[in-house]
């Protein structure tokens, strides 16, 4: 059972997109062609190309964001209120996940590569609002993102979350690297299981594993 693994667990840290939430909600069928959008309007540059750069910069700086600031000297908020500029109506209220997190004991963060008021509406369309005790996103970063273990520790700081007595639930396995190494508890939220030395625990459905934690 995973319970006992969780004994020692005072701060519980999920991040929001597909873990929050179903894969299958799909928000990111609306961003990410936001998102090609607006490279091609600043960059200047062709579909194709945008297309290109929004991958090849997520999986080089860890989001797209970063590696436009990084090379390109990219504003970043107007990047971020455009891009999230989605309809959240797709969303569906979880009560029974939102029970399950109500019982966890001790304190509950969210921590986003998106921002906080991002993050705010997706929590009021699954109906989470209020369950947490901070939500965070990139901007408490200083818009460094996960996996960099420095944005970690800026938030973790900030929050005075203590890593030895915390878990973090994340559906991208990059972004447990860091929390693993910082002597956090690891659950990858995918369908798929993957098999790394810095993933400790895997679910396919957050509520079920949450409740074998009660």
């Amino acid at each position: 059972m995973a319970k006992e693994y969780f004994s020692h667990v005072a701060h519980w840290v999920f991040d929001l997109d597909n873990t929050l939430y179903p894969p299958e909600s799909r928000l990111f069928s609306q961003i990410e062609p936001r998102m090609t959008a607006y490279v091609m309007q600043a960059l200047g540059v062709t579909e194709a190309e945008a297309s290109h750069l929004r991958v090849h910069y997520w999986k080089t700086y860890g989001t797209t964001l970063a590696g436009l600031m990084r090379e390109h000297d990219v504003d970043p908020t107007p990047y971020l209120e455009d891009v999230h500029r989605i309809d959240f109506s797709v969303l569906t209220p979880d009560p029974e996940l939102a029970a399950r997190i109500r019982a966890l004991p001790g304190r509950r963060i969210v921590y986003t590569n998106g921002t906080s008021p991002y993050a705010e509406e997706v929590l009021a369309a699954r109906g989470l609002s209020g369950l947490f005790d901070a939500v965070y996103g990139v901007e408490h970063a200083q818009f460094r993102p996960k996996p960099e273990r420095e944005a970690f520790e800026a938030i973790f700081a900030r929050d005075g979350t203590d890593p030895a007595r915390a878990a973090m639930f994340e559906d991208d396995p990059r972004n447990l690297a860091a929390p693993h190494a910082m002597g956090m508890r690891t659950v990858h939220v995918a369908p798929e299981r993957l098999l790394a030395d810095h993933i400790h625990h895997h679910t396919d459905n957050l509520s079920r594993f949450l409740s074998g934690l009660a």
